[in-house]
């Protein structure tokens, strides 16, 4: 029988339920015994937005297997275009800084799934206790800025279908199976280009076999060309991140049920 919150394969028992976010999974028994009184399940809906621009970040979402989330740069003329995206592998919010932490960005959930939430205040705590887990924040502030380094010459140099590609491959990694509730609207706001550039992107992929779309969802049907076809970034950030944080094996697991809608 496991004991409360021990650590186990790539995954956690927290509270006798299973948690598949990696930054969890990687704490070391001490560093999660100071996190695990704080940490609460919530469940993340789509298009909820975490927070604006300006807002003072006062929570830490850790996304479950499944669960995803952007950060998008809204413009004054009301476009919008993706910095990064967020799933499994990470924490959105109140990463590095301590006291106020004014957002640059917005945070909208585009995947709904469960989360463990964090007040800000109770990381800034922990990090003041914990080298280690000092340590652990330290590194992966230091993957998602090389994802956000990644996409400003991955949109500057790539083509769409590209980088189309690398945004199918991404959303693959945090969600798991092959069948993608995606949207070509949503898909030409996340890439900042028309959604004609996204649907022709689209069609251009189907054709070759690597995916099928159809309205809301896309199906991906051969991953291995899908990456040869697709740019460089994305196997660029996924070996970074593998270099600059702990290391587990990663284990498919069951996600708590989750009874609430997360249409």
């Amino acid at each position: 029988m496991r004991r409360k919150d021990e650590q186990t394969d790539g995954m956690t028992l927290l509270r006798g339920q299973v948690v598949t976010n990696r930054l969890i999974a990687s704490l070391k028994p001490g560093d999660l015994s100071i996190l695990e009184p704080h940490l609460e399940p919530v469940v993340l809906s789509r298009g909820e937005i975490l927070f604006e621009p300006g807002d003072d970040v006062s929570a830490t979402y850790f996304p479950a297997a499944g669960t995803m989330a952007s950060l998008v740069l809204p413009m004054a003329d009301g476009r919008a275009v993706e910095a990064a995206s967020i799933g499994r592998e990470g924490a959105i919010g109140g990463i590095v800084s301590a006291g106020h932490k004014p957002a640059f960005a917005r945070a909208v959930v585009q995947m709904p799934g469960t989360a463990l939430r964090l007040e800000a205040a109770r990381l800034d705590e922990a990090k003041d206790r914990s080298k280690t887990l000092r340590d652990l924040f330290a590194r992966y502030a230091d993957a998602l800025l090389a994802q956000i380094l990644q996409s400003v010459a991955c949109n500057a140099l790539h083509t769409i279908e590209q980088r189309y590609g690398r945004w199918l491959l991404m959303t693959q990694d945090r969600v798991g199976g092959n069948e993608l509730a995606l949207t070509q609207e949503f898909l030409s706001e996340m890439l900042g280009v028309q959604r004609t550039t996204v649907t022709a992107a689209a069609r251009t992929l189907q054709d070759k076999g690597l995916i099928q779309y159809r309205r809301g969802r896309i199906t991906i049907l051969d991953r291995p060309r899908l990456e040869r076809l697709s740019c460089e970034c994305h196997g660029a950030v996924g070996r970074h991140y593998e270099r600059v944080m702990p290391a587990f094996k990663a284990v498919a697991v069951a996600e708590p049920e989750v009874t609430t809608d997360l249409g």
